[in-house]
């Protein structure tokens, strides 16, 4: 960080500001948005910027960060989709001296990690598992209900946080009998989260699951009455076995949970066919990490906020950590489309 810095107050003065950027992959909405937002941001201020994409492929994003580290980056822009895989390819770019941002995921297993930028993760969780608390008055003794738990990707260490927050809400009611979940897919501990996890995020996985789940448990009259479901990807998914197995939106309709507030699931929030999602603000993450690069350019130390809680089992990791908001039909307007977050037009309003 000191050769860094030394050299950073002269490459900033000379307007010379290299910042890889690595995403996990395009097919999710958020990361999108997250990528082409940073990179507007960074070329506004002179930066040169390479941002990538990685098809949710480890190797690929390896690949790339190889490719910006040879290109003379000074920042890397990291969002991991293995969490544990990075630490030979940020070994090379320790070498060359560039600083590691990891980007709402954290790298683990490598010292060779600066800082992170995320949001509270078992907040976003907690959220979740408080909703589906009260909405089903769990707290009041209400019950029993029929309940399905998701968990996201096995290799995304945010995943673990996301059920853990969720969990720790509603492991006492499926353990009380409140929460019965009938295909047996419910995790004994916040441990065992990735035993039912859903590779890649994919919405076409959760979507088979969901069908398998309904189809051998949910016969004749049974009914599932609540879904966790860690984000808005598989949301999507889970909707879609609803829709095939002739559920429809009404008072019999389950809870159904979310992350992200993508547009797809705002519209299916406004028609019924989902409950709430939790908003991550990928502008805040954004300029955030924007303002971190500009302190690590300028040769100062950029902003934290945490210094406790981030282990990546080699070093506990300075993070900037971020709040998390629920998002429901009442207040689609207010949070989402008042705050510019989405265009009306784009979720049928």
């Amino acid at each position: 960080m000191l050769s860094l810095a030394a050299c950073s107050s002269d490459a900033s003065a000379n307007g010379d500001c290299n910042v890889g950027i690595s995403m996990p992959t395009r097919s999710l909405e958020r990361w999108i948005n997250d990528g082409e937002q940073l990179q507007k941001q960074l070329e506004e201020a002179d930066c040169t910027v390479d941002l990538q994409y990685a098809d949710n492929k480890t190797s690929q994003q390896i690949s790339q960060i190889q490719n910006q580290i040879a290109g003379g980056a000074q920042v890397l822009v990291i969002a991991p989709i293995d969490g544990e895989a990075l630490g030979p390819v940020l070994d090379q770019a320790k070498k060359q001296d560039a600083v590691v941002i990891s980007y709402d995921r954290l790298i683990e297993g490598t010292e060779n990690v600066d800082y992170l930028a995320t949001f509270d993760n078992f907040q976003v969780g907690e959220l979740q598992g408080k909703y589906i608390e009260e909405q089903l008055g769990l707290a009041d003794g209400a019950g029993p209900f029929n309940f399905e738990p998701f968990t996201g990707s096995p290799d995304d260490p945010n995943a673990g946080f996301f059920f853990s927050g969720a969990w720790d809400v509603l492991l006492p009611y499926v353990e009380n009998g409140q929460l019965v979940v009938r295909s047996g897919k419910s995790p004994a501990s916040n441990k065992d989260w990735a035993s039912i996890g859903i590779p890649g995020w994919a919405s076409d996985k959760a979507q088979a699951e969901m069908d398998n789940r309904l189809s051998s448990f949910y016969t004749g009259s049974d009914k599932v009455d609540a879904i966790l479901s860690p984000n808005d990807s598989l949301a999507i998914g889970i909707i879609a076995s609803l829709n095939s197995a002739s559920y429809s939106p009404g008072d019999e309709y389950p809870i159904i949970t979310g992350q992200d507030a993508d547009k797809a699931n705002v519209k299916a929030i406004l028609d019924g066919k989902q409950s709430m999602t939790v908003l991550k603000d990928t502008r805040e993450l954004g300029d955030r990490v924007f303002q971190m690069i500009q302190s690590i350019i300028a040769g100062d130390e950029p902003e934290t906020t945490d210094t406790e809680t981030y282990d990546n089992g080699k070093k506990v990791v300075p993070a900037f950590v971020l709040t998390p908001l629920v998002v429901t039909k009442d207040d689609v307007q207010t949070k989402l489309i008042d705050s510019g977050f989405i265009d009306a037009k784009d979720v049928g309003l």
